[in-house]
């Protein structure tokens, strides 16, 4: 069977490195496997989930190229999951609480006095049905607990079982051997007392309903799955594969969670940034192969594998982003951008690509260069009857890159200026700039009528 893959993100906010990470690495595997990738929503937050949110994902997934074979909403599975809670209920797995956050907060502050684990009693066990019916005839709604396998065969479900040491164990496709004692966790609230369903309980729902083999996701969330497989477990389901990556640090070691407003997809778009060098990135910081530019999302997936991922925190910093967007540029063909430099309004030939691009920090700045080539600049002018001389020793076109070698030797020669004496004050003569690309390739793009007025101090 192919794997089946998905990327859950909520439409609460943009999505940003730390998250667009997840996404890249099931998409990854599911294309090296020719799998199939969900882009599941899970929009159960009616507060906070916005369309807006998550056309924002969709335009931003697809800017990235990482296309996906279906689309899931939570929002319009809420049938489903009451479905799936009267089975827990039915089971005796799901059962009412009926206390408030203040009654919990104080109970959970003498147990910590008493030097006990600060996790839920399970008092609510103890409750006879006429006692859960007096609560709901007094108005109190209850929430539902999810009853955790950690009393052992000899307690059973009997009421007032204390939970023991139970570990829940997988073999986690990135972390290895994982375990997760839930005999040291409180039952966990999957229906709020306002009738919502939370995360841990719809993840596992949709996971079995669309057949997913396989959760790529971050380390956050490794207590959790020892939970969650407990509830497949419960449903009477099979677990999918599990891996937990590493989350992403900043430059300075700290989290980046402070500062992922600034990491988002939609700010990258927005700096120009070039969306394969996002994904190579995003697809190989935190593993052994060295972050280098792809071109294409095939070699991506070729490159992939779950062994080459550490677990020691993938260090993220923009600058180093950026540098590896110049370094994508300078690998792209002209026929690669041609489109795009049309665009942009600059309508040249592979000649002035292939001269600019090593001076490009994103191909925005390719405006710039053709400014030089094909529009009006004005001169810097060092030493004006240096720049005279020069003029008057240009050759007759047409001209090529033998050109600037050729003339530079005939001004050293009348001259006798060398070295930066003679470079400097001609480079910022015809392109106002201490630095920028080889002057041997610009100068036939210039033509001689612009060289020589720059030269003579002319705005040209």
């Amino acid at each position: 069977m192919a794997p089946r893959v998905r990327f859950a993100p909520s439409p609460t906010g943009r999505i940003h490195i730390g998250n667009i990470r997840t996404a890249v690495l099931n998409w990854l595997y599911a294309r090296k496997t020719g799998g199939h990738f969900l882009l599941r929503l899970d929009d159960t937050d009616t507060e906070r989930s916005t369309e807006e949110f998550a056309q924002a994902i969709r335009d931003d997934l697809t800017w990235l190229g990482l296309t996906w074979d279906d689309e899931e909403r939570q929002s319009l599975r809420t049938a489903r999951y009451q479905q799936a809670a009267d089975q827990l209920k039915a089971s005796g797995a799901l059962y009412p609480c009926f206390e408030t956050q203040d009654e919990l907060d104080r109970r959970r502050k003498r147990q910590l006095a008493m030097q006990r684990p600060p996790i839920y009693d399970r008092a609510a066990l103890k409750l006879s049905p006429d006692e859960i019916v007096a609560h709901i005839a007094a108005g109190r709604a209850p929430h539902w607990r999810f009853r955790l396998p950690n009393t052992g065969p000899k307690s059973g479900q009997a009421a007032d079982a204390a939970p023991q040491p139970t570990m829940i164990t997988w073999p986690d496709l990135i972390r290895g051997e994982q375990h997760v004692d839930v005999g040291s966790l409180s039952d966990p609230v999957l229906i709020r007392a306002d009738g919502t369903f939370l995360y841990t309980f719809t993840s596992v729902v949709d996971d079995i309903d669309f057949a997913t083999t396989h959760v790529v996701r971050g380390e956050d969330h490794v207590t959790n799955t020892g939970v969650q497989i407990a509830i497949f477990r419960g449903m009477g389901a099979t677990p999918p594969e599990f891996g937990h990556h590493s989350l992403l640090i900043g430059a300075d070691g700290h989290a980046l969670s402070k500062r992922l407003g600034a990491l988002s997809v939609q700010s990258f778009r927005d700096d120009g940034l070039e969306p394969m060098a996002v994904l190579s990135h995003a697809a190989l910081v935190g593993t052994s192969d060295a972050i280098e530019p792809h071109v294409s999302r095939d070699e991506l997936a070729e490159l992939f594998s779950f062994d080459k991922i550490s677990m020691a925190p993938g260090r993220f910093d923009v600058e180093d982003l950026k540098a590896l967007n110049a370094k994508l540029l300078l690998r792209l063909d002209y026929a690669d951008v041609k489109d795009r430099l049309a665009g942009l309004g600059i309508m040249a030939g592979p000649e002035f690509w292939n001269a600019v691009r090593g001076n490009l920090a994103i191909i925005g700045d390719a405006r710039h260069w053709w400014s030089v080539v094909d529009g009006d600049i004005k001169p810097e002018i060092e030493d004006a009857g240096f720049t005279a001389a020069a003029a008057d020793l240009l050759p007759a076109e047409p001209w090529s890159e033998q050109t600037w070698s050729e003339w530079t030797n005939a001004v050293k020669a009348k001259t006798g200026a060398k070295g930066k004496a003679l470079f400097h004050p001609l480079r910022l003569a015809l392109t106002g700039a201490e630095t920028g690309p080889e002057l041997k390739a610009l100068l036939p793009l210039i033509g001689r009528v612009r060289v020589e007025a720059r030269l003579r101090g002319a705005t040209a």
